[in-house]
């Protein structure tokens, strides 16, 4: 069921300056990337931005990063209104999240001649592992790996020229970019299986306030009940991701 106009107040509590401003992280091919003809950023989150704009009726501003940690930030600043993020303990403080509206697997690359073949050989004494700084992959990891070194990198690119170069045994990061980097060279592969499920959501400022959390929410649940994320991840060729259940 389509949500009524949000009120004036609620209006202004998300976009004060008349523009809903839009974080928008370039650093997870799931939820965005730059069309390949005009450069502008398209995909599952810059749909959901345009479409949470249109029901408060105002214009949209895409604030655009390269990495998630940069994303985070700006909303939690005040510069961005909302963004879309991995769900994360280390992240709560200064946001609201919504219920996650899709769920991507985190795994391992490791060399072809690797011995390792299973997840949970990965934690072990001299092994290092590459992660972009401040990802959804770096927070969990930072919680749970007790015996491997985490080597934190520039973004996705970086982790994985680490992996290539043999200045780490393992990268870790989103499932499809990592099948995507074995299919794209020889001499790496993908562990089987998932160490996580990273639950994309959406955020505002806690400044903003309860009732805006209430009314992001409620506009997550519609977009994935009504079937507009799943036709979104249809529409960019989006593999290795699942609208996630209702809340």
């Amino acid at each position: 069921m389509t949500q009524p106009q949000p009120s004036p107040a609620l209006v202004s509590a998300f976009a004060p300056g008349g523009t809903l401003r839009a974080s928008i992280n370039l650093g997870n091919p799931i939820l965005a990337n730059r069309d390949a003809a005009s450069g502008e950023p398209v995909g599952v989150s810059v749909d959901l931005a345009r479409e949470f704009a249109r029901r408060l009726g105002v214009a949209v501003e895409l604030v655009v990063f390269e990495k998630a940690a940069a994303s985070v930030d700006a909303v939690k600043n005040e510069k961005a209104d909302i963004g879309f993020f991995a769900v994360d303990p280390a992240r709560s403080e200064g946001l609201r999240f919504t219920a996650p509206y899709v769920l991507i697997e985190g795994s391992y690359l490791v060399p072809e001649s690797s011995a390792l073949t299973d997840n949970a050989q990965v934690d072990a004494q001299g092994h290092r592992i590459s992660v972009g700084s401040g990802s959804a992959y770096d927070l969990f990891l930072t919680r749970e790996i007790k015996h491997a070194e985490i080597v934190r990198l520039q973004g996705a690119g970086p982790a994985l020229a680490a992996l290539r170069a043999g200045d780490v045994e393992v990268a870790a990061g989103i499932r499809q970019l990592l099948e995507g980097e074995a299919a794209r060279a020889p001499g790496v592969r993908v562990l089987p299986g998932r160490f996580m499920v990273i639950q994309q959501a959406m955020g505002t400022p806690a400044s903003r306030g309860a009732e805006a959390q209430a009314l992001l929410a409620a506009f997550v649940e519609e977009m994935k009940a009504s079937g507009f994320v799943t036709d979104a991840l249809k529409r960019h060729r989006i593999e290795g991701a699942i609208v996630a259940p209702s809340a």
